[in-house]
């Protein structure tokens, strides 16, 4: 079977038109926000709020019952329902960044085509079981879309794929070499993966992810695209805090680094928002987990002296958007922030 870079496609910039956005709505009795699910669906609702107004959103949620619940809690929270679609896709925990499809797109005669690429699932190196309705969320949605499916048979997340549209890709060594997602592949095998499923032609790759990420190191907690030619990375200025070193490794990196075309890439940094803690655990808080939506990116905040800089910094590089911050310092106690929950769906 050809591949999606043998036939033409490729995967979009995240900038790039968007038909909607997709969410899985966390469940009550699920694992994610353990003892804590409360203030969690306000931020789901802060956040569709804006989306609505930019594009459509689609919400998978586990039957016609969760789909009233859900709906009764939007409606009450004044989110305008019209451009809000739900569908009865089944998923244990609301991270669909890592479990919901990758849209893939090519030009041909004239009008562009899309298809869905259904990499494995498995809950981060099988941290936490049971993921098979997670895994199977692509599926649903290309039977949907009435798309072509391409299934790679290895494991790999949205999050730790960060693309400029053009052909380069940007990964980390901590999540993609590590033995719990696909340990019989090594570095230049998972290379000619990324190069045939997600139509790169150049493959950058970071070192360690930030401290308390339980991903193993998801590269959209540290540095994103937002252009072609740009990227922000996040970059900790305490010394004495345990994500300095690592950070600055990755600036090195990327400093060295070229585009598709050879040319260097322009680094902007980001502040981090410091130390954010739950229960005596250190959460994985960052700036660089944004979201980029038609007309709009959302931007998580933390209740910390350098939200305001992070939401300058980002509205500066992104001059055709509205840059908006919302709280996530409950969302983050699952472990992950707006770019984790959400997955953008191209025109």
């Amino acid at each position: 079977m050809s591949t999606p870079a043998q036939l033409g496609f490729h995967m979009p910039a995240e900038w790039e038109p968007h038909a909607g956005t997709w969410f899985t709505w966390p469940r009550p009795e699920g694992i994610s926000f353990p003892d804590k699910y409360e203030p969690v669906p306000d931020v789901y609702a802060a956040l569709i709020r804006e989306l609505v107004a930019v594009e459509e959103v689609h919400i998978n949620v586990w039957n016609a019952e969760k789909e009233a619940w859900v709906r009764g809690l939007l409606a009450a929270r004044r989110v305008p329902l019209g451009r809000v679609r739900f569908h009865h896709f089944p998923a244990y925990e609301p991270w669909c960044r890592d479990h919901g499809p990758i849209f893939v797109v090519r030009e041909r005669e004239g009008r562009r085509e899309r298809a869905v690429v259904d990499w494995d699932y498995n809950a981060w190196g099988g941290k936490y079981p049971p993921f098979d309705l997670d895994d199977a969320v692509p599926q649903h949605v290309a039977k949907l879309r009435g798309l072509p499916l391409f299934s790679p048979g290895i494991v790999m997340e949205g999050g730790a794929l960060e693309v400029n549209g053009r052909g380069t890709v940007l990964t980390t060594e901590a999540c993609l070499l590590n033995p719990n997602r696909n340990p019989h592949l090594n570095r230049a095998q998972i290379e000619l993966y990324l190069r045939d499923y997600l139509g790169v032609t150049n493959v950058l790759w970071l070192g360690d992810g930030i401290v308390g990420d339980d991903t193993d190191g998801h590269v959209d907690d540290l540095t994103r695209f937002v252009n072609a030619a740009t990227v922000v990375t996040v970059v900790e200025e305490d010394p004495a805090d345990e994500n300095y070193a690592l950070l600055q490794d990755n600036l090195h990196r990327l400093r060295t680094m070229k585009d598709q075309d050879g040319a260097p890439l322009r680094i902007v940094e980001l502040p981090m928002p410091g130390v954010v803690e739950y229960d005596g655990q250190r959460l994985p808080a960052s700036y660089a987990n944004f979201y980029i939506a038609n007309e709009l990116v959302l931007v998580p905040t933390y209740r910390h002296a350098n939200d305001r800089r992070a939401l300058e910094i980002l509205q500066r590089e992104f001059p055709q958007r509205r840059v908006v911050g919302i709280d996530s310092t409950e969302l983050i106690w699952g472990l992950g922030s707006f770019h984790c929950i959400s997955q953008q769906e191209p025109l």
